[in-house]
């Protein structure tokens, strides 16, 4: 490591990042949690202020979920974070992360505890409000040497849910950037993410009509028997490169009624575009076929939010410089394919090269054992510092 790189991460220190998990854990960031979220947003604002840039709380776009009846109904979502550092810059990069948490205003998990002097075991301690707070702690390091290179921040309200109010904004935020760092918490065991599938969440309304069970039932369209048809087919359509997973159908009533509406929802992750493709042909013939057959009308909501993620020759020079990186500081990182989406998906479909990886080591997140392992602060701090330093020096990247 030149004698450069040396000074510019020998400064991050440890107790000011503990100190923001420990504080961020306490606020509850819950998706739905508007009231937390605010909260959030506006100390993520304050620590960011420390950067160069501009600091804006951006308003989520509008998004519709399909409710139990079947209707559409507006849902509301947090404010999202942006930072634009040196805009004009002719080189760029984009670094992402989310606010939100899995636990809800009411859940039983709400506050941290040391499970020994290195776990933190906290609602979003690896996910990731240790991640923030290591990405902050390297840009402010970064910061110190004067560099020239331009960077968005995006903190947004909503990835744990899809990013339906953010994604037009991770869109805008991606264009022109040479590279993105996204700072998911790494895989059990510091293993860093490769490959990641697609992922599409769908609602089939399914309208039939309701008769009197005992006394006329062949005048009624069973809308529960045919979103459960639905449901089977789509269990029994084996594809090697697509996971499907009928999750929940809501419908139904009194047990004399034939039930005239039904919601089938359900989750698609295939691995390639092309595999994404054949699973939205797929989706679409099997509704026209249960429509025929059951006589019923059937109007599918969602779509394929977050793209698969391929790794892309572009991609592979990013990894080689955070591997080296990594390597000159004294950690061999691992790389695994996993099953997971995350923003990643999303900034890899814009053709930018991404490591959605780079938060901090923990386990068990969503859920109450989640934990952070502090001492993995420090060293994730010095990777962002070191490849941005080394992004910007150019070589061999881009």
């Amino acid at each position: 490591m030149r004698r450069e790189e040396v000074q510019l991460i020998e400064p991050i220190e440890e107790a000011p990042m503990r100190d923001q998990v420990l504080a961020w854990t306490a606020i509850n960031s819950g998706t739905a949690n508007l009231a937390g979220l605010d909260a959030m947003a506006n100390e993520l604002a304050d620590a960011f202020a420390a950067l160069p840039g501009g600091v804006t709380l951006e308003a989520p776009a509008a998004v519709e979920t399909v409710t139990t009846d079947g209707t559409l109904a507006p849902v509301a979502h947090g404010r999202h974070l942006v930072v634009r550092v040196r805009p004009d810059a002719k080189r760029r990069v984009l670094l992402t992360g989310h606010m939100d948490t899995v636990y809800a205003a009411d859940h039983p998990f709400q506050a941290s505890e040391w499970l020994d002097e290195n776990r933190l075991r906290g609602p979003g301690s690896a996910d990731m409000k240790g991640g923030i707070a290591l990405m902050l702690a390297g840009l402010k390091a970064f910061e110190a040497g004067l560099p020239t290179l331009g960077y968005d921040v995006m903190i947004n309200s909503d990835e744990e849910t899809g990013s339906a109010s953010s994604a037009a904004l991770i869109r805008e935020l991606a264009q022109g950037k040479i590279a993105a760092l996204t700072y998911e918490p790494a895989l059990p065991g510091g293993i860093m993410a490769r490959a990641r599938p697609g992922s599409g969440n769908f609602s089939a309304v399914v309208t039939g009509h309701a008769a009197h069970a005992g006394r006329n039932p062949e005048d009624g369209r069973n809308a529960v028997v045919a979103a459960a048809d639905l449901a089977l087919r789509l269990a029994q359509a084996r594809h090697p490169a697509l996971s499907i997973n009928p999750a929940k159908i809501d419908g139904g009533g009194p047990n004399n009624i034939v039930p005239a509406k039904a919601v089938l929802r359900f989750n698609l992750r295939p691995q390639g575009p092309q595999h994404a493709a054949e699973a939205q042909a797929l989706i679409e013939r099997l509704i026209v076929a249960i429509a025929d057959e059951h006589d019923v009308a059937i109007h599918l909501h969602g779509s394929f939010g977050r793209p698969p993620k391929p790794i892309t020759p572009e991609a592979e020079r990013l990894f080689a410089l955070v591997s080296d990186a990594a390597s000159d500081l004294g950690e061999a990182l691992q790389w695994q394919d996993t099953g997971g989406v995350c923003d990643g998906n999303n900034i890899a479909a814009c053709g930018v090269p991404v490591l959605d990886t780079m938060g901090a080591r923990g386990d068990f997140i969503h859920s109450p054992q989640e934990y952070l392992d502090v001492d993995s602060l420090v060293p994730r701090a010095k990777l962002t510092t070191l490849v941005l330093h080394r992004i910007e020096k150019g070589g061999a990247y881009p």
